[in-house]
Parts: structure tokens; sequence; C-alpha cells
């Protein structure tokens, strides 16, 4: 009975947190929005940077607490976690309206003295960078729905519906994950220079598809995408057969084993 207690006082605790975080971020928003000048932009932006970090090592632990049997009623946790992350998709917003104007700017400074191979480079890299983010993001969408199945549920078995949806979305935090260490490969290989800026760019529109459309009922999915790219080997780099109308995943070894 005191350990819970001693639980619950942490909960409440990480909570309250939670709650005059949020309200700092909000406030911190504001003033990037209404900043009188470029200075006074740059410092609020490092200021709400800040204060995301802060909410982000909170919701690490309301993430634990969700996947423990000793809390019986995790509404308020799921609440916090959603408000968390809201905020974290409002900061991806800003950093990403920063430094296309960083680059922007940076561009009309130094117009004549960028390589335009190197520009192109450049270009192709954010993209892959947010390409990531924007999987990520979904990654943690379906994390929470899945919890939410989870915390929702009053029995210890999930119905059969509901068996299936959680089964089908950690399959898709599955093909996620498979799409984010393919481009993290493909980041690393465009640094080496050792993949051409051209030959990535083949992949953007079937990539862009899956990143907008992944949830749609008729979505089919270019299963080769990464084929003729020729890409270095690296961890779980088999390769990886994703049937839609399933929902299964199948590596070449399920194949080799069968």
């Amino acid at each position: 009975m005191a350990d819970k207690r001693k639980l619950q006082g942490e909960i409440d605790k990480c909570l309250k947190k939670v709650t005059e975080g949020v309200e700092t971020f909000e406030e911190i928003w504001q003033k990037v929005h209404t900043a009188a000048n470029a200075n006074q932009k740059e410092k609020y932006e490092a200021d709400l940077k800040k204060e995301i970090k802060k909410l982000q090592r909170l919701r690490d632990n309301i993430k634990t607490w969700l996947t423990s049997n000793d809390i019986k009623d995790k509404k308020s946790l799921m609440d916090n976690r959603k408000l968390i992350e809201t905020q974290m998709e409002r900061f991806k917003v800003v950093e990403r309206e920063t430094k296309t104007k960083a680059y922007s700017k940076e561009g009309l400074g130094l117009a004549t003295k960028i390589d335009p191979a190197q520009k192109e480079k450049d270009e192709v890299r954010q993209w892959l960078t947010d390409s990531i983010d924007q999987l990520q993001m979904q990654i943690d969408q379906f994390e929470s729905e899945i919890e939410s199945v989870h915390v929702g549920s009053k029995r210890k078995k999930l119905d059969r519906d509901k068996q299936d949806r959680v089964d089908e979305l950690c399959e898709w935090v599955e093909r996620h994950k498979f799409h984010v260490q393919k481009l993290e490969t493909i980041m690393r290989m465009l640094d080496n220079c050792s993949l051409e800026t051209e030959t990535i760019k083949l992949i953007q529109d079937d990539l862009q598809y899956y990143l907008e459309c992944n949830q749609e009922p008729d979505f089919a999915e270019n299963e080769l995408i990464y084929e003729d790219l020729q890409l270095e080997d690296g961890p779980n780099s088999e390769t990886t057969v994703f049937t839609p109308t399933t929902g299964h995943i199948q590596s070449n070894d399920d194949d080799m084993s069968s």
C-alpha cells in the first residue's frame, strides 16, 4: 500500500510538471511568433527547444507507467502523453520554419558562391531528415493508439477486433522502422558520397506516397522501392516484404526457413 501511495505521488508530481511545462511552452511559443527582431526570435526558439526536451523526458516517464500493471486507471497518463505529443508536433513546425528561413537567408547571401551540386545535396539531405521525422511521428501515434486500446480495455485479453487492430498497428510500427533504417543508410551513403542525389530522387515520389497514404484503405506500397539503390548492408537490413491487405511482414529469412 505504501509503495502504491509513493508511486501515485510520483505520478501526480510528474503530471503537475507537465501542466506547468505546457503552460511555459505556450508562453514561449507566443513570444516566438511575436518577436520584434531575428535575435529575439532565435533566443525564444532556443528556449522553446529546452522546454520541449523537458516535456519529452516527462513523456518517457509516462510511457513507462503506462506499461505498469500496478496502475489501474491510466486515462490521465494517456491524456498527458497526448498533450505532450501535441506540443512536439507544434515544435516540429517551428523547427522546420526556422531551418527553411535559415537556408533561404544563406542562399540569398551566398547565391554566387554556392556550388549547385552541394545545394542539391543539402536539399536531398533535408528531405531525408524530414521524412525520418514524419515516420517517427507516425510511429509515436501508432504506439499511442496501441496503449489507448490496452488502457481502454477492462479485460486482460482483448476482444478479437481490438486485438486485430493492435496487431495491425504493431506491424505498421515495424514497417515504419524498416523505412527509417533504410533512409538513415541512404543519408550515410549520401554523406560518404557513395550515393548520388539523382539516384535518391528516384524514390521520392514512392516514399512521399507511403508517408501520406499508408493508412488509406486502397494503399498499395511499392515493395521494391529501394532495390535499385544498392544500399550498404546495415543492421536488420534483410529484404522485407509487406502485404498491405493482410498487414503481414515477412523477411527473406522467413522464406528460407519455410
